[in-house]
């Protein structure tokens, strides 16, 4: 996708986001990202308008990168959809649920083969989940029946505050089907903005 976003500007965004957060306006979790912006920007070049995306919970810089405008994506965090951001109509999808975005970008993935058309499924995970039995399943899944979808591992080493390599015993958190970046999660906490909130009326 053709995108004038910059990491400077995804940045501000979040901590736009961050701001409004603190000042007790958005009464849901928020899941805001950093240390990934130059990645993302280099994948999304190859995501195409008609292609699908399909994120997890911390997908605010998918949203701008795919296409969404940022009033738009900032009244949907607003209204409590940070960790389950849903366009449908811009072609991304995503979910909180642990590798549960993946069962529905193969389902995406089969109904593009069989309608014919090119289009693509890029499906963004988190190293944890890309350990999970359910994550290993998909991946040999759409091997096995040639399904246009592309897995992509986002590695900060984390699931939650949890080091995945201790959880494993291991590092190695990606096969050969599947994409890997490592990056490191900077300013911000898992969820929130690392600021206690007090919501009125609460």
């Amino acid at each position: 996708m053709n995108t004038d976003w910059t990491p400077a500007t995804l940045q501000a965004f979040e901590r736009d986001i961050a701001a409004t957060f603190n000042r007790g306006e958005i009464k849901a979790p928020v899941h805001l990202a950093d240390g990934n912006e130059l990645e993302l920007i280099k994948i999304f070049k190859d995501i195409r308008p008609q292609d699908w995306v399909c994120g997890s919970w911390r997908s605010h810089f998918h949203c701008l990168l795919k296409g969404i405008p940022a009033d738009d994506l900032k009244a949907a965090i607003i209204d409590g959809r940070s960790i389950a951001l849903c366009f449908p109509e811009h072609r991304i999808i995503c979910s909180a649920v642990v590798a549960g975005i993946m069962p529905i970008a193969l389902g995406l993935a089969w109904a593009s083969m069989r309608s014919g058309s090119e289009d693509r499924v890029f499906c963004f995970i988190g190293d944890m989940t890309a350990s999970t039995g359910l994550a290993d399943e998909c991946v040999r899944y759409a091997v096995g029946h040639g399904l246009p979808v592309r897995w992509i591992i986002e590695d900060n080493g984390k699931s939650v505050y949890t080091d995945t390599a201790a959880v494993w015993g291991s590092q190695e958190t990606s096969g050969d089907d599947l994409d890997h970046y490592d990056y490191n999660l900077g300013i911000w906490p898992h969820v929130g903005t690392g600021t206690f909130v007090k919501f009125g009326g609460l």
